[in-house]
């Protein structure tokens, strides 16, 4: 198998991609070494991981890796939990290989060398591999083999392949990775034969991403065939639908719609595809796509599928088969409830991977500026600070005095027994987010995102290191030191799109720069031992919606940096109901650093205006003239709500002037 590894070439997700505009660097190339990712990291290395692998192990928690046991002839029993729970365990296959190449932790590596035998036993000699269809067959002789539609198959492949190919990538070993392509290949002969209706039998489309990256790392071109199939066939059927992305053809679509999770997958999928093919009628679909879900459709978190049930085409018709349930919906444009955002945590970390592949497509620092808006918001609420408990949803407000029962908890909890595919997915995202601070390309360095870490890789052969000091988020004072860098390379800085402006000094002068796609271009070569600073100036911002968002709108928003903040009970007086409060347009928010769970976080003390302090009995009450009175309020960061004494929260505050 042609599989390069070393330093010399390294062996990155778009590494041989030939119309990647920049490239990622390679997994482990990237260490943080301070600050918020750090401790975001530290966290994901001492508590994150372990808990999920000791959930995932503890068949009286979860029945994932018992599953894989039982298929292989290990054990005895029934299969047990959602028909993705395969995926699930190969998640956090990943997530530990993320952890691995940061730490070199030989526990770990134990960790994987005990699981992969047995996954390897549970494939049949076909290459098909899926606990449930062998265990279901074994035991009661059903052949249950891309019969349902609803399945959860080539899913679980999708994260099969992903993570096999990552495992190799940090250890060199192919065990995982063959296992990988014996599912690719059984998948490639099953395509082929299959008919469009029978294929379509594979939501949540993982397997798009996983097909490309088992392509990259082994180069046979027919996974490349079978990726481009995949996208093909989506839409060739008469019954297909909305929540599942295949009622019209993918090249006929310029909507994000259905099912958010599915449809962000889909997207990154299709992205991938295209930095290996240029193929236009699937690039200007995802242009238009990301137009509409990020100036109709998605949260000021980042978060995106609005709504737990929906329906496609919106309204009503004459023939009712245009009408169809979409569950974990996009919504209509602009159609974004806050106490009932659904905004499901896979979701929002689908965007961040759509984002990744649509910037490494094109250059364009705007889809950075969306995966870090998700990133610091609508992702990190999933987890909370200690690292073991998790969200499915997102709300963007959660009141007490709701009169009904959400589907989900909006308190994060240990273990979501409906449906436990977000925390896998949180854990390893965050075991990952050093891949995204830097990318290499055409003689140029990319810095993506700020925070202190130290990259040290190679491109095209040679050494490039460079150490970036900083506190980002919280504060916007960035230095980066050259300590290696190849001769005639240039850096480009990435200026978010939240800031008004940015200085640029290069050993002690300010420099100009040229801007290109939202990246600061340097004039001047990079050479060893240069030191450039940046300031980003670090301002609380007010933001307000389109008035055609209706929940939010004669609302404010507060956001500094890249992070949004809420209000919370606990930062409110005992006897003031947090939604009778308003916010002054402008008034004065003091940043101040306070410990939660022995992390530093950034929380903004400021005002609050108590204008009607009445009990509400019934759905409307009279405005009554009363005194305003000024009470004090603190603002938390969104991702951290809900971790100190759960209770009332909130996003949107109305304002006054």
């Amino acid at each position: 198998m042609p599989i390069a590894h070393g330093q010399d070439k390294a062996i990155t997700n778009t590494s041989d991609s030939p119309f990647a505009v920049k490239q990622a660097v390679n997994m482990g190339d990237v260490s943080w070494t301070s600050g918020f990712w750090a401790d975001r990291t530290a966290v994901c290395v001492d508590r994150m991981v372990p808990h999920l692998w000791e959930v995932y192990t503890d068949a009286e928690i979860s029945h994932a890796y018992r599953n894989f046991e039982i298929a292989a002839g290990l054990e005895h029993g029934e299969h047990k939990g959602p028909s993705f729970h395969d995926g699930d365990f190969y998640k956090t296959l990943e997530a530990v290989c993320a952890i691995y190449v940061q730490t070199k932790d030989q526990k770990l590596l134990q960790m994987l060398e005990g699981v992969i035998p047995v996954i390897g036993k549970s494939q049949r000699a076909d290459g098909y591999i899926y606990t449930k269809a062998t265990i279901d067959q074994r035991n009661a002789g059903l052949n249950i083999e891309f019969q349902d539609r609803l399945s959860f198959e080539s899913y679980n492949i999708g994260h099969l392949m992903t993570a096999a190919c990552i495992h190799h990538r940090v250890t060199g070993k192919t065990d995982l990775l063959d296992i990988a392509v014996k599912a690719a290949d059984y998948l490639y002969g099953f395509y082929k034969k299959s008919n469009p209706t029978l294929a379509r039998n594979a939501i949540c489309p993982s397997h798009y991403m996983g097909v490309i990256e088992l392509y990259r790392t082994t180069r046979k071109p027919q996974y490349l065939e079978l990726a481009k199939h995949l996208i093909d066939i989506k839409g060739e059927i008469e019954d297909g639908t909305d929540d599942n992305q295949d009622r019209v053809p993918f090249r006929q679509q310029n909507k994000a719609m259905g099912h958010a999770v599915r449809a962000t997958y889909l997207y990154a999928g299709v992205a991938d595809l295209c930095v290996e093919l240029q193929d236009t009628t699937l690039s200007n679909r995802l242009f238009n796509i990301w137009d509409d879900m990020t100036q109709t459709k998605m949260y000021i978190t980042g978060g995106v599928g609005s709504l737990y049930d929906g329906t496609s085409p919106d309204g009503t018709s004459y023939d009712p088969k245009e009408v169809q349930k979409i569950h974990q919906a996009f919504g209509r444009d602009y159609q974004l409830p806050n106490l009932t955002a659904h905004n499901e945590t896979c979701a929002n970390i689908g965007n961040v991977l759509w984002n990744w592949r649509m910037a490494n497509l094109t250059g364009d620092a705007k889809y950075i500026d969306v995966m870090e808006l998700a990133l610091y918001n609508s992702v990190l609420s999933g987890i909370s600070l200690d690292g073991d408990k998790f969200l499915y949803t997102n709300p963007l407000s959660y009141s007490s005095k709701l009169p009904f029962q959400q589907r989900w908890s909006k308190k994060r909890v240990p273990y979501i027994s409906l449906s436990n595919c977000c925390p896998p997915n949180v854990v390893r995202t965050v075991a990952e987010v050093s891949n995204y601070a830097y990318s290499v390309g055409d003689g140029q360095i990319w810095v993506n995102l700020y925070g202190g870490n130290v990259l040290n890789t190679h491109h095209d052969g040679k050494a490039i290191k460079v150490e970036q000091i900083s506190n980002y988020p919280w504060d916007g004072s960035i230095s980066l030191q050259v300590k290696d860098v190849p001769a005639n390379y240039t850096l480009k800085l990435r200026i978010p799109g939240w800031a008004k402006e940015m200085l640029v000094v290069k050993n002690g002068k300010v420099v100009s720069f040229q801007k290109e796609k939202g990246y600061a271009v340097l004039d001047g070569q990079l050479k060893k031992d240069d030191i450039i600073q940046i300031t980003i100036p670090m301002e609380v911002t007010f933001m307000e919606s389109n008035p055609l968002v209706e929940e939010s709108r004669n609302h404010i928003a507060i956001m500094r940096g890249p992070v949004v903040y809420c209000l919370e009970k606990e930062d409110v007086q005992k006897d003031v109901d947090l939604f009778d409060l308003k916010v002054k347009l402008f008034d004065d928010f003091k940043p101040v650093v306070h410990q939660i769970h022995n992390q530093d976080i950034v929380l903004l003390e400021g005002k609050a205006i108590l204008e009607n302090g009445q009990e509400w009995d019934g759905l409307y009450r009279k405005v009554t003239v009363s005194n305003k009175k000024e009470v004090p309020i603190k603002l938390i960061p969104y991702f951290a709500w809900g971790n100190r004494a759960f209770g009332d929260m909130s996003v949107w505050l109305p304002s006054i002037r």
